[in-house]
């Protein structure tokens, strides 16, 4: 029975719930350090909400690595259009990256090519690979678009949500699974939500969310009045460069800032932070 619950992002596909754990465990541990706090907490008391193997495609095993994707295979719609968006954010964040100009955001297949070429040559992107970077394009865009697989990933969430949770934990595509799971969930018992590279206020992903946004997204709240809702950022995080979910979600969402280096988008850089470490404890600690 999970007091903390956790929901990693994109890229996960050939892990699952445990290899996560003796990773992001010791690394929220260092966190809790870092803020000073006295809570005892066991790696027995966090779960993992594990959907990375929906992506994988059924029948077989993909241990020499992901589908040998290339340009031709980023669909017209929501893929292209993320990945100009990311071109755009990364022009933005790192010098050595061209920016967009109006022909090349034309989206047609040659644009495509000069959008993965620029990301290819970025500090971030470069580390990724081609065909892992068009994946985690198809992994975001497959979320939002297939109906099964988005109820089972936020299925898998909920699982381990218990009365005992107070805290959820879900960093990069897992904070879009992590906001929705709960948004399902009226009456449940997270005192706290903490987002870290979050690309949730992106607008081709605030649209497509459900429950459906009005004017602003729907609180996740539930029917629990004080649950927190801390959105931690790096600045050279080209994935959550739409930083300031309060324009999205409203004024009770906190955002935090921190310095991931040269690891700007990496879940466990997140987590040792000081910042991140007094968002748990408050949810441990609250109510």
């Amino acid at each position: 029975m999970a007091r903390v619950v956790m929901v990693h992002g994109i890229g996960q596909q050939h892990k699952g719930e445990h290899t996560l754990l003796t990773t992001w465990c010791p690394a929220l541990l260092d966190g809790l350090t870092r803020a000073g706090t006295d809570l005892e907490l066991a790696c027995e008391d966090v779960a993992m909400g594990f959907y990375g193997d929906l992506f994988r495609p059924p029948g077989r095993h993909l241990a020499a690595g992901d589908p040998p994707y290339t340009h031709r295979n980023i669909a017209a719609g929501l893929e292209t259009d993320l990945l100009m968006a990311w071109w755009e954010t990364t022009a933005q964040l790192d010098d050595r990256v061209p920016p967009p100009t109006a022909t090349t955001l034309a989206r047609s297949p040659r644009s495509v090519q000069k959008a993965l070429r620029a990301l290819y040559g970025s500090a971030f992107f470069s580390r990724i690979g081609m065909r892992a970077l068009i994946f985690d394009l198809k992994q975001v865009s497959c979320y939002l678009t297939a109906p099964g697989l988005r109820h089972a990933a936020r299925k898998r969430v909920l699982e381990h949500i218990t009365p005992h949770t107070r805290v959820v934990i879900a960093h990069s595509l897992g904070s879009v699974v992590a906001y929705e799971a709960l948004c399902s969930m009226p009456d449940h018992p997270v005192r706290a939500l903490v987002t870290l590279g979050s690309p949730l206020g992106m607008r081709l992903i605030f649209d497509r969310l459900d429950p459906t946004p009005g004017p602003t997204g729907v609180w996740p709240g539930g029917t629990h009045p004080g649950m927190v809702w801390t959105n931690v950022t790096d600045p050279g995080d080209p994935v959550a460069a739409a930083d300031d979910l309060a324009l999205r979600f409203g004024s009770r969402v906190r955002t935090a800032q921190v310095h991931n280096g040269p690891h700007a988008h990496d879940a466990t850089s997140y987590l040792t932070d000081e910042v991140t470490g007094a968002a748990v404890t408050e949810g441990l600690t609250h109510g």
